[in-house]
């Protein structure tokens, strides 16, 4: 495939000219001769696109995913528009006023809760939907559909597997954050619909004092369990790379592993540094087969020449579901009952369904870390995703 070069404007509209057609399943056709009559359908996709933060270098990777299923699908009829939101509630609101008023059907964004919550009025006057990749399910509803993973989701798929392997008595190391304070109640949740047991549960800052404090409490509370002869099974440490890297050796100098005790995250763990944390082998994580993100990512790279995001898969796939309802006649393509349609819709993360609250479900497999690499010891369940579940977050910290 030819590399792309239309990363560089933050407001565009651009259409097909690749020559193959290709479903959200990724399987292609010949290209099919445009329809001159046909008026164009306008997706819009919403993105801080602008400057060199971090989450600037994120969405225009998320910009070039989207081009990408756009290229791919070779459908004429198809017009993108795309909006620098600035990353602001108000320039979002803004970015949505001038995507409505060019006709926009569908709008694909913005990353960040404010931001999804400043346009959901504005859309849903005109009657359009938006596809948020905000991994805040406060935002979801009245319109505006989440695209991101549910940590809710993922913890009650890591606890549910480990309660199956006989763990029952648990303990969560988590973070004071607004992630943490969605995850935990989750993981509550989680363990007693397992039929488990809670035994203890630590909070910690970002402070590296905090953390050691909070990490030397949960420490004593499994060696006092084990010292009574009722050992703790499992300890949940959602954390993020940049915890897991202080959190580890902690654990490590601990004498805690993953032998009796088995350690469990979430899809925070799906970092390539996973599996150089000698006190992480042998963890449980739930997140999405990772045979998707490999596949796309080496597609990515060769069209790009550069390593796609890690979130670029949400946009990318928010492209393709976009594309398979553009392609149904009439002026409700993109209504609610097309959106949230039983089957959901197979993309690079497997199946994912929108349901009518705007919260996300998906198929997740479990992996286990091992010395240099993560293994899928259960794999997603095969066809549609589970039911949404309760309000949570996504693993990375709340946008």
């Amino acid at each position: 495939m030819a590399v792309l070069t239309l990363a560089g404007c933050a407001q565009q509209s651009i259409s097909p000219s690749l020559p193959q057609t290709a479903s959200i399943g990724g399987k292609a056709g010949p290209a099919q001769p445009p329809d001159t009559k046909a008026k164009a359908t306008k997706i819009a996709l919403i993105l801080p696109l602008g400057g060199y933060s971090e989450p600037a270098q994120i969405a225009r990777g998320m910009k070039q995913a989207a081009e990408m299923a756009l290229f791919e699908a070779d459908n004429p009829a198809i017009q993108l528009i795309t909006k620098d939101d600035g990353g602001t509630p108000q320039g979002a609101m803004a970015a949505t006023d001038a995507a409505l008023s060019e006709g926009a059907e569908i709008i694909l964004g913005p990353l960040f809760g404010k931001s999804a919550t400043a346009v959901q009025p504005i859309a849903a006057k005109a009657n359009v939907p938006v596809i948020a990749f905000s991994n805040d399910p406060a935002v979801a509803g009245r319109g505006v559909f989440l695209m991101s993973f549910l940590a809710s989701e993922e913890v009650h798929r890591v606890v549910s597997f480990a309660a199956d392997k006989g763990k029952r008595r648990f303990a969560g190391l988590i973070p004071d954050t607004a992630y943490g304070k969605t995850v935990e109640p989750a993981f509550r949740s989680a363990v007693s619909k397992s039929g488990g047991e809670l035994v203890a549960m630590e909070t910690y800052t970002n402070d590296a004092t905090s953390m050691l404090a909070s990490a030397k409490k949960v420490v004593e509370a499994i060696k006092a369990a084990d010292a009574a002869g009722s050992p703790i099974d499992a300890l949940f440490v959602p954390a993020g790379q940049d915890q897991l890297a202080q959190l580890g050796p902690l654990l490590a100098y601990a004498g805690l592993s993953s032998g009796k005790l088995k350690l469990l995250g979430t899809s925070a763990w799906d970092v390539p540094m996973i599996a150089r944390e000698d006190a992480l082998t042998g963890g449980w994580f739930a997140a999405s087969d990772p045979a998707g993100w490999k596949a796309f990512a080496e597609k990515y790279r060769r069209t790009f020449g550069t390593a796609p995001p890690r979130l670029a898969t949400l946009s990318y796939d928010a492209m393709s579901m976009a594309l398979t309802l553009a392609a149904q006649p009439g002026p409700a393509r993109f209504a609610p009952e097309n959106l949230t349609r039983t089957q959901g819709f197979s993309g690079v993360d497997g199946v994912v369904r929108l349901s009518a609250s705007g919260l996300s479900a998906r198929s997740l497999a479990v992996l286990e870390i091992e010395k240099y690499r993560t293994v899928v010891i259960d794999a997603a369940p095969a066809g549609a995703a589970p039911q949404a579940v309760a309000a949570s977050a996504d693993p990375k910290p709340q946008l």
